[in-house]
């Protein structure tokens, strides 16, 4: 009997890291805070802003995840590195990583309960410790998250620092008072996949999933900066792809976009681009308390009983008290009645503010792409 690659790799022994000292490590929150871990990834100070995850899975993809640039991700579930690593090598047919969301770890630190440096899955190319010192991120285990969550649930995403020795070794710092989207975005236009039809995607700090659930479909794509003046190009649909930090550092894009809504071409947005389609139609945008992280969070399709489950990363929300009055809510989320999506009520233009592509998280949002595909 022949044995296949990925059965044979069940055998592969338990990969054990090399962490021999385990040094102490601090996370300070500016409420004053205190909460001692210890270390399993790059030993240097840093900060940004501290948000937590209800995922229970997907920690690689979180962490390549662009939309958390400059923050300190608490994850809720209680164990990380329980399965390692995949090889970065591994590529698509669209020639980007088939397990990664892009090039580089964007969080500066992940915290979690516990932590496994003996991974054991046939994927796993090494532990998440040697990643982490590779990428020169911080890892930090030992936490009560519990309690460091609730707190965050009580007084919303707080500024901290992880330290490992006096407090002063590193100030707060705040990511979303610098424009992160270009920090993220790319710096030139490329092309993927093939087809008769042509999408610009706006890259506010794309995943690398959303660009595969597009060339799946049989679309030419054409991946642009987040400032790229797209209206300069022949497209026969535009797509606005999510991002971290603040709408607000977006201008540029929104005055494209709204532009680019003269025609009656097909647009659609995702996560930040959910915001910067709202911003170019006149709603205004607000700060949430505390995030909407993980794969778990309930949305309700506006004016049916249709409800999905969704995984989302996103610190902003359009207001739907100002939403103009040729749109209207696409998508609202049943926890706490926040926008998840708009449409234009006769033009071919909609959204969302949760993740259809979901990687890593539930994929029954999909047929977002289809209809974007079949407006072409």
């Amino acid at each position: 009997m022949r044995i296949s690659a990925k059965t044979a790799n069940f055998a592969r022994p338990i990969q054990k890291s090399n962490m021999t000292e385990k040094k102490k490590a601090t996370l300070v929150l500016e409420d004053g805070s205190r909460f001692e871990g210890v270390s399993f990834g790059y030993e240097q100070p840093c900060a940004g802003e501290v948000v937590f995850n209800t995922a229970m899975t997907g920690y690689p993809e979180s962490l390549t995840d662009p939309s958390y640039e400059g923050q300190i991700l608490v994850t809720t579930y209680p164990i990380l590195g329980n399965y390692g690593v995949p090889s970065p090598d591994v590529k698509d047919t669209d020639g980007v990583s088939e397990y990664f969301e892009s090039e580089r770890i964007h969080c500066e630190a992940i915290i979690c309960q516990e932590y496994s440096d003996e991974p054991s899955h046939w994927q796993s190319e090494r532990p998440l410790s040697e990643w982490l010192k590779e990428e020169k991120r911080i890892g930090l285990s030992g936490i009560d998250t519990r309690k460091l969550t609730k707190l965050l649930r009580e007084k919303g995403s707080m500024l901290g620092k992880i330290v490992f020795g006096s407090d002063d070794e590193i100030d707060f710092y705040d990511p979303n008072r610098e424009n992160l989207i270009d920090k993220v975005s790319t710096k030139e236009v490329r092309e993927f996949g093939e087809g008769d039809k042509h999408v610009v995607l706006v890259d506010c700090g794309t995943k690398y999933n959303i660009i595969r659930c597009l060339t799946r479909r049989g679309v030419k794509v054409t991946l642009v900066p987040w400032d790229f003046d797209f209206n300069t190009l022949e497209w026969d649909g535009l797509f606005i792809s999510n991002g971290p930090g603040s709408p607000e550092f977006a201008e540029a894009a929104v005055e494209h976009i709204r532009e680019a809504m003269k025609g009656d071409k097909p647009i659609c947005g995702i996560c930040m681009g959910n915001q910067l389609l709202g911003r170019a139609a006149g709603a205004g945008i607000y700060k949430l308390k505390y995030g909407h992280r993980g794969h778990n969070q309930p949305v309700l399709m506006a004016g049916t009983d249709k409800c999905f489950v969704t995984s989302q990363n996103h610190g902003f929300a359009v207001d739907n008290d100002t939403i103009p009055a040729d749109w209207e809510p696409l998508f609202i989320n049943l926890n706490d009645g926040s926008n998840e999506g708009l449409r234009h009520k006769t033009k071919p233009f909609f959204s969302a503010q949760f993740h259809p592509e979901a990687s890593s998280g539930p994929k029954d949002t999909e047929f977002i792409f289809d209809k974007f595909i079949s407006m072409l």
